[in-house]
């Protein structure tokens, strides 16, 4: 199969540091640690810092990501795993829950790149894993950086917004005080 060029987009510049949680479930030890270097390079490349947490499976993912988001102050997430078709529908579960708790957090508004592999067989995780190969832990790095650039720029403070009382009103409001003395 011949090499498709795929577009990517400009790393993005911060005007302060990003913080990032890498959240991996290392059950396929040597693909997961493939992909957190990926991701950290990403991150640093940026300027960023990171901290790394284990969790048991790709299921408890979101679970972890949500649980940073509510109790400490990361500035987005990256989700990274690997889960290999088996014998029987539970890879079709891992797949679909892991996915969709990490869509309805970013629905939420969490910055997350997610980088959990679903791959028929070992060879399809190692090609995706390396940062040599198709760094697909640093392509979730990239992703979770875009978003918190495009979250910083929509979300800087904004003139006008807000209730300003019009010059007219403050002169009714002083006359509501009562009449003057002389």
């Amino acid at each position: 199969m011949a090499s498709i060029e795929h577009y990517t987009l400009e790393r993005p510049s911060f005007d302060r540091p990003v913080k990032i949680l890498i959240v991996v479930a290392p059950y396929y030890k040597d693909i997961a640690d493939q992909l957190i270097a990926g991701a950290k390079a990403e991150i640093e490349a940026c300027g960023g810092t990171h901290e790394l947490v284990e969790v048991p499976g790709a299921l408890e993912v979101p679970t972890a990501i949500g649980i940073a988001e509510r109790m400490s102050n990361f500035d987005g997430y990256v989700a990274l795993g690997c889960v290999i078709r088996g014998e029987t529908t539970h890879y079709e579960t891992v797949c679909n829950d892991s996915s969709r708790g990490i869509t309805l957090l970013g629905l939420q508004g969490l910055c997350i790149g997610n980088g959990i592999l679903t791959v028929e067989n070992m060879g399809q995780a190692q090609a995706r894993a390396e940062v040599d190969g198709q760094n697909k832990g640093g392509g979730a790095a990239a992703a979770a950086l875009h978003l918190i650039a495009l979250s910083r720029k929509w979300g800087a403070a904004r003139k006008g917004v807000g209730f300003v009382p019009s010059t007219d009103e403050l002169k009714i409001a002083g006359d509501a005080k009562g009449p003057k003395t002389a």
